[in-house]
């Protein structure tokens, strides 16, 4: 099977190229409510939540006015934010609707609840809140099952 990852690992952060530094930070500030916690020129900025050194990197090195890479390439589908637990993702969805951002989907996954959106440089962006994992939908050998079904967005909204 070849190396298995330690259970200790995790995805530590995501480091973006955007085409406007300032209106990356005002997204990721001002919409997914991350703190700057360096900025350098007008070049790179590092948001975190919590003091975290950054948990998003965003930098105009290769992309400053660029475009979005055009649908059918490869490349990142999405970055997801786990929230814990559904009041908070509740508000960090309230908090990207207030601010005029358009939906592309919320999903039950039955592990999950997942809302999807876009950034203005069109990257893809996961705000999501796990359920425990002893409610996870299973198979009958014990396999994860899980789901695409609706999320009922006003009740979830009613928790924020």
């Amino acid at each position: 099977m070849g190396y298995t990852a330690d259970l200790g690992m995790r995805i530590g952060h995501v480091h973006l190229k955007v085409a406007d530094l300032d209106r990356a930070i005002a997204f990721y500030r001002d919409v997914m409510g991350l703190e700057i916690q360096q900025k350098s020129g007008n070049q790179a900025a590092f948001l975190s939540a919590g003091g975290y050194h950054h948990h998003i990197g965003l930098n105009t090195w290769e992309s400053r006015n660029g475009a979005p890479p055009p649908a059918g390439r490869t490349g990142l589908y999405h970055v997801a934010f786990l929230y814990p637990d559904r009041p908070s993702l509740a508000r960090a969805l309230k908090s990207a609707l207030d601010a005029g951002v358009r939906l592309d989907g919320a999903t039950d996954h039955g592990v999950s609840e997942a809302i999807y959106f876009r950034d203005p440089d069109e990257n893809g962006i996961e705000i999501y809140r796990d359920r425990p994992p002893e409610t996870w939908p299973r198979t009958a050998d014990g396999s994860l099952a899980m789901t695409n079904g609706p999320i009922d967005l006003e009740a979830l909204l009613a928790e924020a």
